[in-house]
Formats: structure tokens, sequence, C-alpha cells
């Protein structure tokens, strides 16, 4: 008996009494190795092709073949020599084989499952299918959903799958071999896995045998790109935080969230490694990597004691794909006061490039330690255990230093990291406020566009594949919920009104933040040129008017949004940056704010506090939507297709409304022509809206989520903007016509101004804008052509961002006016006679003071460029100028429509008469009789009233400016 359970022992841990050199009966083994057992208890295959291998299907036959390797008579006459048996793990026997009944017998209730009737689904049972859909698209990872496993009856499987989820790992890959191995034999036969041989003989399939037995021909040519069947769980109760990692974690099945900053290229990574020994030219198949390079301990030929020498035989060696991704925790979960913890996660197979840099993902997998080979490459000393010699005597006393070498020997590196081993990545589409968590609804027939695992949509797909490709990911509920917001009254508003609902008002800034979610249409000419359908928009006001809960709500409702501050953001941290990688030593870029914001928002708060030159690095990403690097050797252009969202103080604190936008902000021209949308929100006093203000504000605090009631919940908005996104509208022909008819209009009203009169020039840009925000107007309802109703839209959301310059009111009144006010009765002149002006003086207590005539800046510029339109084109047509009556006659008829009685028109009369006179004045006109000018007492002259006065323009006015 003790025989026995020495033998077991042994198997357990087989150097137990080899390492002093003695058997554990008592006898010394050879020196050679000969004789000595093999120090892993994983069997091997057969040890060489001319040894004559044994058929798959037999398993590893270590147990059979004990004479090929020379029967000698020796190791039969003791006992302790005979091949140990294998240890099985029952247990994780008995989950195999309960995760193979759950996954062949498994049939999903049609009421829960997303997948619409019409899908042609080739079994009802959930896993079998989708076996069958890994042949058709010729996948090797089957998804499994973990709610369907805590749905069973006993929670057992479920418990121990996520409990001990690495060390059953390879006992439901083995489960997951036979079913492919049983309802996909010849799929399974073309990619089979020499390691899955072994598996078929320990498990019986029954009334499958030929079929199996089929499936296991020789080892295939292409061995090296042989698929390797995974299971992907997804669906996990809990979500982790990248903070809460310990090692008591290790080897359970769990689910981390966290931002990616970083990703690796995709390497090659040696799964399964064929060794030959550079000694007696054996063959050792499928040596498992663990983590590192791993050799076999000992040649399996008796005849051969070879540890060191091997060789690689790369053609017979299994590789697969291999990338690695460091996270970053999400900024809604880092404590006061913390740094951000950052883990790397490893990613094999299929699921390499589904996480992006920038993104928020959930990682399901589990938590290893792996060599911490970065520490292992630094300079200076590294951390290791060594012994503590600082009291010792010196000299050669016992405990001093007389004993050379023990620090090789004795030393432990204390170079371990943890990293997280992932077979699943899904976005996380939690806004920062929730919880992380993941809701997916897998359907069997379309397992990979159902769990978010296509790629992202092509911008140049057309609009049908997009729309197909995206509702293929939704649910049969969540189809008829957007079915009925695409078909419904109104929309565009009411989506207005359920963005951003704790903000109070702001119905314009809504609208530009809608647009600039859906996007413009991005096309490609011929020559390559690439045309921006991005929008960027920048919101100028006081302080205290909701700028940056703008900038949150955005980045929190986006999942590809960044938000960052200006003045804590250089130019390298906004477009990317060129670091040393700690492992390779070679230079790599880092992704600043805008790559990581591509296909997204990036906010920026404090525009204005940016200094000048970090500004300019973020010109070339703003229109090319381009970032171009020439730093440490690397010269290339990557890709910031980004919309950028900024807000800014005005300079002084406050907007001054008599200034131009230009002068109100700090920022240089070429960068505000390259925003679409200037929004200007001014705090002003009106008690109206200051109570519904206040009203808001008091519920927010006091009834925090039932302050607000939007009519579409932030889980829809987003399902709307992304179908909506896929639509790709175009331009009818009388919206054409319309869009060049408003640019004209952008472009008089900006010339009749002057300099300086709007907040920007109009440019070709402004034009760009306005078919960038019509389309994103279709695409708000789900149309395919831009009618001249959005472009009417879109013209008007331009007219509102140009905001008017506020001018002092004019005064046509000077003192000379109000002299001679009581002459100036007939309206007939704007030159008052002298008589008038005598008798004012005579009388100054009789007349009480007259108030001035103010016009508004904006009446005096419509009447200036009315009168000088007319002389000019009287001068250019006759050579001559216009006289004084024809002139007020003239302006008269222009505006006759508007004057419902007499005294309006006589009032206008003495208006018209006066704004020539300042004119004059402000040497806008001049005023000349048929002998030349008129001297400035003679104009006033009562004596002269009978002659006619001409007037025509001064030579220094600049009409083109006008």
């Amino acid at each position: 008996m003790s025989s026995i359970v020495d033998g077991l022992l042994r198997s357990e841990n087989p150097d137990l009494d080899l390492a002093a050199g003695r058997r554990p009966n008592g006898t010394p083994t050879a020196r050679n190795g000969r004789n000595r057992q093999r120090s892993s208890p994983r069997p091997y295959r057969p040890p060489s092709e001319s040894n004559g291998a044994l058929s798959d299907a037999e398993g590893f036959p270590d147990d059979e073949v004990v004479g090929v390797r020379g029967t000698d008579r020796n190791r039969r006459q003791d006992p302790m020599r005979r091949e140990v048996p294998k240890v099985a793990d029952q247990v994780g026997e008995k989950v195999a084989e309960e995760f193979e009944n759950f996954m062949e017998n498994y049939v999903e209730d049609i009421t829960l499952s997303g997948a619409p009737p019409s899908s042609a689904v080739t079994s009802d049972k959930y896993y079998i299918a989708q076996i069958h859909g890994l042949r058709i698209y010729n996948l090797s990872t089957l998804y499994v959903d973990f709610q369907h496993l805590m749905s069973l009856p006993n929670n057992t499987l479920a418990n121990a799958i996520a409990n001990d989820y690495y060390r059953y790992l390879p006992f439901l890959t083995r489960a997951l071999h036979n079913l492919i191995a049983k309802y996909e034999p010849r799929y399974f036969k073309e990619h089979r896995q020499p390691a899955s041989a072994s598996s078929q003989a320990g498990s019986s399939v029954a009334g499958n045998a030929t079929s199996q037995a089929e499936s296991m021909g020789g080892k295939t040519t292409n061995q090296q790109t042989d698929k390797l069947f995974t299971l992907a769980f997804y669906n996990l109760p809990l979500i982790s935080r990248v903070r809460q990692l310990r090692t008591a974690s290790i080897g359970k099945l769990l689910s981390i969230s966290g931002t990616v900053t970083r990703t690796s290229e995709v390497r090659p990574e040696l799964y399964l490694a064929t060794f030959i020994c550079e000694a007696c030219r054996s063959v050792i198949p499928n040596v498992e990597q663990t983590f590192r390079y791993t050799e076999p301990t000992q040649c399996p030929n008796a005849t051969c004691g070879n540890r060191q020498g091997w060789r690689l035989d790369i053609r017979q060696s299994t590789f697969v794909d291999w990338q690695k991704v460091r996270i970053q925790e999400n900024s809604s979960e880092i404590p006061t006061g913390s740094m951000p913890r950052t883990m790397d996660v490893i990613l094999r197979g299929e699921i390499v490039d589904r996480a992006k840099a920038g993104e928020k993902c959930v990682f399901t997998g589990t938590l290893i330690v792996i060599p911490d080979v970065s520490q292992l490459g630094l300079p200076g000393v590294r951390p290791e255990a060594t012994r503590d010699n600082r009291n010792a005597p010196r000299g050669g006393d016992a405990g001093g230093s007389g004993v050379t070498g023990l620090k090789a020997l004795g030393v432990r590196d204390l170079t371990y990291r943890m990293a997280f081993l992932a077979c699943m990545v899904t976005p996380d589409t939690s806004t920062p406020g929730q919880a992380a968590n993941q809701q997916l609804n897998g359907q069997a027939s379309n397992i990979l566009a159902s769990l978010n695992q296509t790629a992202t949509i092509d911008p140049h797909d057309t609009g049908d594949q997009a729309q197909d490709a995206y509702l293929q990911s939704l649910t049969t509920a969540e189809i008829e919920d957007l079915k009925q917001m695409v078909h419904s009254d109104h929309i565009y508003s009411r989506l207005v009104n359920s963005l951003a609902p704790m903000v109070y008002g702001h119905e314009i800034v809504k609208k530009g933040l809608l647009l600039q979610l859906m996007g413009g249409v991005t096309k490609v000419t011929p020559e390559g040129m690439q045309l921006r359908g991005d929008i960027n928009i920048c919101i100028v006001g006081d302080p205290s008017t909701s700028k940056s809960q703008f900038l949150k709500y955005i980045c929190s409702f986006l999942p590809r949004a960044v938000y960052t501050s200006g003045k804590a953001s250089s130019a390298a941290g906004l477009t990317a940056a060129v670091v040393k990688d700690e492992e390779t030593g070679e230079f790599t870029i880092e992704a600043g704010a805008l790559m990581l914001a591509d296909n997204g928002i990036c906010a920026i708060d404090e525009f204005d506090k940016m200094d000048i030159a970090d500004q300019v690095a973020i010109h070339e990403a703003m229109e090319q939507q381009t970032i171009s690097i020439a730093k440490a050797g690397i010269q290339t252009t990557l890709n910031a297709r980004t919309s950028i969202l900024a807000a800014a103080n005005p300079v002084g604190g406050r907007y001054n409304r008599k200034t131009t936008l230009r002068a109100n902000v700090n920022m240089s021209a070429p960068i505000m022509s390259r925003f679409d949308l200037f929004f200007v929100i001014l705090d002003e006093c009106n008690e109206n809206t200051d109570r519904h203000l206040a009203e808001h504000i008091v519920n927010v605090h006091r009834l925090r989520d039932d302050a607000v009631q939007p009519e579409f919940s932030t889980e829809q908005l987003q399902r709307y903007i992304r179908f909506a996104r896929t639509f790709k509208p175009e331009f009818s022909d009388e919206a054409k016509a319309l869009l060049v008819e408003k640019y004209k209009e952008l472009r008089n009203d900006d010339a009749q101004g002057g300099v300086g009169r709007n907040s920007y020039r109009i440019t070709v840009r402004q034009l760009e804008s306005m078919i960038r925000l019509s389309e994103a107007i279709a695409k708000a309802n789900c149309v395919e052509d831009v009618t001249p109703a959005f472009v009417r839209e879109a013209f008007n959301l331009l007219r509102q961002s140009i905001i008017s310059v506020e001018k002092d009111d004019v005064e046509v009144d000077d003192e000379e006016d109000q002299e001679l006010a009581n002459g100036e009765r007939d309206g007939d002149s704007p030159m008052a006679d002298a008589g008038g002006g005598d008798a004012d003086e005579r009388e100054p207590s009789a007349q009480p003071a007259r108030q001035k005539t103010k016009i508004t800046y904006d009446k005096y510029m419509a009447i200036l460029n009315a009168l000088v339109r007319r002389v000019n084109d009287e001068e250019s047509a006759t050579g001559e100028g216009v006289e004084h009556e024809d002139l007020v006659v003239w302006y008269l008829e222009q505006k006759e429509e508007e004057f419902a009685s007499q005294e309006e028109v006589e009032a206008e009369r003495e208006l018209a008469g006066k704004c020539v006179k300042r004119m004059v004045k402000d040497n806008i006109l001049m005023q000349i009789r048929g002998e030349g000018l008129v001297d400035g007492d003679e104009g006033v002259d009562g004596s002269r009233e009978g002659e006619r006065r001409i007037y025509v323009l001064h030579p220094n006015c600049a009409v083109e400016e006008m």
C-alpha cells in the first residue's frame, strides 16, 4: 500500500527524492540520467517519426510504448520504474462533460432573443447554430453568453467556470473540440489541432465514432496557420475596476472596464512548439508555451540525456495572433488624489485589433502573473531579494563574504506583474455617471454583428449597406422603437429638446450640438482630396452660461469623445507625441487627444487660454483632418477625423457687444474661419427668464433626476444618432439653387456692413459650413435628399451664429441743428433757414430744450447705403450728381409701402434730410452747385435758398467697402 502512496506522491512531485540522487527505495539513481524519470508529469507524444507513431485516435500512447525505448531487463526488475499512470482531474472531466451537454442542448427563448423571425437559423439549438456559423464564416471563436450558464437550474457549472476559469479552460476547450468534430467534422479536419487528438480518446461521443475517425487524419500541411478553436465569454454579471484587481482574482473569470491608451502591433506568438533534439534528432511535438519560450526539460529518448540542445521546427509549430493593449482606469472611477492605474491586456486569436486607442472597452478574461520584462532592461539595480550582510563581520569569518557565487544562487528577482489575459472585447457604452454594464444580445445567426464585434462602419460604404449592418446589431424591440422615432412627426425639434436636458434653454446651441453629433457627409474627390464632413463649433459666452456643461454632456454621451482643457494641453498632447517604447527601446507614436477622438468629438475647454503655438497645432487637424509628424526619424501622417467643440471666455471676462467677435475672443483669424458655427451666449438680465432658470436649478438640486423628464432617453438618442449617421443625403436641384442664393446674400451683407461690421468675413468656408449643416439636418430627419427647407434652417443657424456688432446710436442732429430747429418745419431742405435760428436765439426761455434726434446704427447704415448707391449710380450713368430734392423723394419712394399715414412720410422726409447732412459732415457726400463747391456759410444762408443743391460722392468715400 505504501508503494502506491509513494507512487502517487511521485506523480505529483517526481523530483521529490531525485534531488538527493536516490530512488525512493534507497538505491542511487544513475548519474547520466538515462534511467531517471521525467520531471514533467505532462505525457509526451511518440518520440520520433521513425519509431512508428500510433494513430491519433489512440491519444498519448506513452503508457503503451514502453518497449520502443529499449526493453531493458533491469528496468523490468525494478517495480518503481514502471510508467506512473497520469492523474486525471476528475472535477475537470466532470466540468467538460457538463459544459458539452449545456452547449449541445441549450435552446434560446425566442422572446428574449433579438433575432428577427426572418433570419434563417440553421438549428433551434443556440450553440449548435453558432458552430455551423463557424464554418460558414470561417471563424474559430465560439461566443458563450454567461447569462445562459446562470439560467441553468443548477448554478454549479457557472460557479466552477467563474471561480476556476484558468484551471478548467483546457477542459472547456476540449468540450468545444468534441462538438465541432461531431457537427462539423470536415471543417474540424481541415483545421484540426493535434492537441485535440488526446481529448478525443478521453471522451466518448456516442454514435459518432466513424465520423470522428474520419475527421482525424494526419497533420495538416498548413500547420503554422491552423485555427485554434477558443471560447469567449460575455455578459458577466459584474464588471470590476482596474484598481480592484488583487492576487485573489488570479485565475478567475472577470470582466474589467477601461480606456485603451496604447495598442501594439499584431505579432505572431508561438503557441505549440515542435522541437528537434540536436543529439539524437528525436522530434518532440506540441510543447505548450507558458508566457515565455519553453523548451522540453529532457529528451524522451531513453538513450539520450539531452537537456540543452534543442532546435525549434518552425514548420511544424503553431503560431497565433498576439497583441498587447494598455488600458487605463476610466476617469470617472479614479478616487480623490490618485493617479489613474494602467494594466496590460493580452489579446489572442480573432479578438486582436478589436480595441482601438481611445475607446472605452469591457474586457473579459482572467488575471495572470507574468515576468516584468521591462524592469529587466532598465539600468541600475534591479529590485531583488538578497541576503542581508550589513551586520556581518568582515573578512573570511563564518557568515562573511567567504563564499562567492551566492548572489547568483540565492537571488530571487522581484520583477513580476499582473496582466489580463482577455478572451473577449466589447465596447463599453455606459455613460460616466453609470456603472459599467454589459447587456449584449447575441444572435446565433449573426453573432459578430450582434455583439458589436464587426469593424466600424466604413465611411465609403453606401448608406443601405451601413444601415443593414447597424440594424443587425439591434434586438427586435430596439428596431421597433427606432422605427417609431424615425416615422414620428417633428423629430428634429424633439431630439433637440431631449439633448442635455439638465441645461435650461439655449435651444440654438443644442441644435448646433445635435448637428455636430450627426455630422455632414465626408467626400473624396477623384484626385484623392478629402472634403471634411465634421462640424466644428465654438461656444463663446459670459461666465456661468453652462458652456462647460455642454462639453461634459457631449463627452459622456458619445463613446469616442475626449475632454481637454486649454491651458493644461500642449501641442504634443493634443496631436501626437513620439516616445520611446519601454520594451523594445524603439521610438513609437503616442496618440494625443485629437487622434484618440478619431471619428468622435474632441471637446476643448478654455480655448482662449491656449498658447498661440499650441493653437497652431490644431489648424491642420481642423481642416485637412490629418496630423503630420516629423520627429525622431518618424515621418508620418495620421488621421484625426474629429469634430472640435471649443468653449471660450471673452477677453474682458464679459462679452462686449460694441466690438466685433474677433476683438472679443483671443483667437487668430485662420482658426476662427475653421469653425462652422460660433455661438455667443450672453448673460442678460430678464426677469421672466431669470425666474424660470432659478426654478429649474432649484428643482434639479431638490429632485435630481426627477426634475427633468426628456422625451427620449440617452440610450434612445444614442441609437437614433448611430442610425442617422449611416445616411448619405444628397442635394436636390432646388436646394442647390437656394444654397447659392443664400451664400450671395451672406456675402452681400458682409460687404455692405463695412470692414469689421460682422463678426468675421464670410468666406467659402462658410458656404461649405452651410452644405455640411444642411446634410446634418437631413440626417437628423433620416432622409436621403436635402430639401430647400433644410438649407433655410442651416442658413438661419449660420446667421444666428454670426452675431452683428452692436454700435452706439447715431446722432443726426448737431449743435447747429439744435439752434436752428424751429426753422426746419417745411422739411424740404436739410439746410435750415437762418431766420428760424435767430428766433430761437431771441427767445431761449420760451422754447424748451429740444431732445436730440437719435437713430440706431443699423437704420443709419441702411439709409446711408441706399443714398450712396443712388448717387453712385447717377454719377456713373450721367457724370453728374443728384439734386437734394430728387434724392429725398427717391428714398421715400423706395419705402413707400412701409408708410401708413402722412405724418410718417413727413417724419421720414425730415430724417432723410438730417442723414444727408450728417453724410456731408462725415465726408461721404459732397454738396456742389453749378459753379463749384458750396461754401459753408452760403449753405445756411436763406438768400441762396432758391438755388439747386446737387450731391456727388466725396473723393475719400470708399464705395466698395459700403
